[in-house]
């Protein structure tokens, strides 16, 4: 316990609180007023980023803009009238060509940056990449999309008595109207990591919505090159989640598939669970993970059985591969053997699973959809990754967590002979 007077290595960081104390006969001025207003904003601030966190509430979301729709032509076509690297015998020289068509769409939507400010997109925009990128970005063909708080004065208005330090009674804008900017970079942007976004101070204001890969500015962009997967959902903390497992869940395999699945004859085989964060390896301890057999048959007669397991050692060419990791593998120990009509209960104690910050994964296994990872296995059955539909959210790919942390992950497949 710090004793009274003793000086603190970190501040809050919040201003100063002071508000505006009303007496009879005060003389008030414009400075006073503007200091009771912003009293009142960081106090909204201070609740939002403390109480709530911030990120993207609703919407938001980033789409591209179909050829038919892009029918304006650029500001820029005398500047250059061939793509780069082609001739006017290759028909660089058509306007059509020369027509810069990467752009995207950014729905409407809510969304809260670190410091607290509501950022309120109402009608949508449409962005033009080569424009809003800076110019000395260009080099690149991945880009990152965001918006970003921001403020204009609007409404001018010719005050009624002169400023005792002004010359002329120059109209002076009555209103502040709060808006938000686009930013397009091509440089990959930082990610907060810090453990507690209430106490310390914010280094980036801008909240990514998404990133294009392999953009050509002279064609639109397609909805596959777009990954809104880089944006933030709103809340005070970031949950670690999984993002892929190596097999397919409900799935059923042949006998052999089983072993090679569970690396029960091959060390190279076993589980492999992918986080979307670092997961402390310390926390990767017996009991964690478990298989369960429920041996094939009905009624009373049907028998169950654990089969051992343990972790494989992490990648000793992985970097901080002793700390931290992003994916484990179980393999099975044991020579127990899979029978026609067995299920193979999995089971992964998401609580007892630490991220950086020392908080509980969301492990969660909502509907079973966690995607399928490739592991270059050769087994039967549709490991086509991503799931066709989206979580409630509308960003996919699907993962674990309801945004409560802990809980327990669960799948299963089932053993046929054939």
């Amino acid at each position: 316990m710090t004793e009274p007077g003793t000086p603190r290595t970190e501040e809050f960081d919040a201003p100063p609180l002071r508000r505006l104390r009303y007496f009879h006969g005060q003389m008030l001025g414009a400075r006073d007023f503007q200091r009771e207003q912003e009293y009142h904003r960081e106090k909204l601030r201070l609740r939002m980023r403390g109480l709530l966190g911030y990120g993207v509430v609703c919407g938001l979301h980033v789409e591209p803009v179909p050829r038919d729709e892009d029918d304006c032509p650029p500001d820029d076509a005398a500047e250059e009238s061939t793509r780069p690297g082609e001739s006017a015998e290759e028909g660089g020289t058509e306007p059509e060509r020369a027509r810069r068509r990467a752009k995207v769409r950014i729905t409407p939507g809510l969304a809260v940056d670190c410091e607290g400010n509501e950022v309120v997109v109402r009608g949508g925009c449409v962005i033009d990449l080569w424009k809003a990128l800076p110019p000395h970005e260009r080099d690149t063909d991945t880009v990152w999309v965001g918006i970003e708080y921001a403020e204009r004065p609007v409404e001018p208005t010719r005050a009624v008595y002169n400023d005792a330090c002004a010359d002329t009674s120059d109209c002076e804008f009555g209103w502040t109207e709060e808006c938000y900017a686009v930013r397009v970079t091509g440089c990959e942007p930082p990610v907060d990591e810090r453990c507690d976004t209430c106490c310390s101070a914010c280094e980036h204001t801008v909240l990514w919505l998404a990133r294009i890969d392999c953009a050509d500015w002279y064609e639109p962009v397609r909805r596959d090159q777009i990954h809104m997967n880089v944006r933030r959902p709103f809340g005070r903390h970031l949950p670690t989640v999984i993002t892929g497992i190596n097999w397919i869940h409900g799935h059923t395999y042949t006998i052999d598939e089983a072993k090679e699945l569970l690396g029960t004859q091959n060390e190279d085989g076993g589980l492999v669970v992918r986080f979307s964060a670092d997961v402390r390896s310390d926390s990767l301890r017996p009991g964690v993970v478990e298989l369960q057999v429920i041996e094939g048959g009905s009624g009373r007669n049907a028998s169950t059985w654990y089969m051992g397991g343990t972790f494989t050692e992490p990648d000793p060419e992985a970097d901080e591969c002793d700390e931290f990791t992003r994916e484990f593998r179980y393999r099975q120990t044991t020579r127990e053997t899979l029978q026609d009509g067995d299920r193979v209960l999995i089971t992964v104690r998401a609580a007892f699973l630490l991220d950086r910050c020392c908080r509980p994964v969301d492990g969660t296994h909502v509907g079973g959809r966690v995607p399928v990872i490739h592991t270059g296995a050769t087994l039967s059955g549709d490991h086509g990754g991503e799931c066709r539909d989206l979580p409630p959210s509308g960003i996919g790919p699907w993962t674990s967590g309801t945004g409560a942390g802990g809980d327990v992950f669960e799948s299963w497949f089932f053993v046929k002979e054939r």
